[in-house]
């Protein structure tokens, strides 16, 4: 994984999760990749949480299929780029 698929990924993340949990009055630049995704952050609840599992797996083909890991997984844009990074299969030369 190099530095620059990590940020392109993390960009493109940022901008997935805006159109499919209709944020509004945000953009990709809002939103830090350190920042906490749920509780604070983004402040998304638990069936935003489901809506964005299917997402990944759709997306990324990645499994998230227990509780405690996805807590860990889905706890900052970095810590789940690295996961799609390291565990699925990652096209960012889509427009996204």
């Amino acid at each position: 994984m190099t530095n620059i698929e990590k940020v392109e990924l993390a960009h493109k993340l940022k901008c997935m999760i805006i159109e499919r949990l209709k944020l509004e009055d945000i953009g990709p630049e809002d939103v830090s990749d350190d920042d906490p995704i749920f509780a604070g952050g983004l402040d998304l609840d638990s069936l935003d949480a489901l809506d964005l599992v299917l997402l990944l797996e759709k997306e990324f083909n990645v499994r998230i299929r227990d509780p405690e890991q996805a807590r860990q997984i889905l706890s900052t844009i970095n810590t789940l780029a690295e996961y799609i990074l390291t565990n699925g299969s990652v096209g960012l030369n889509k427009d996204k």
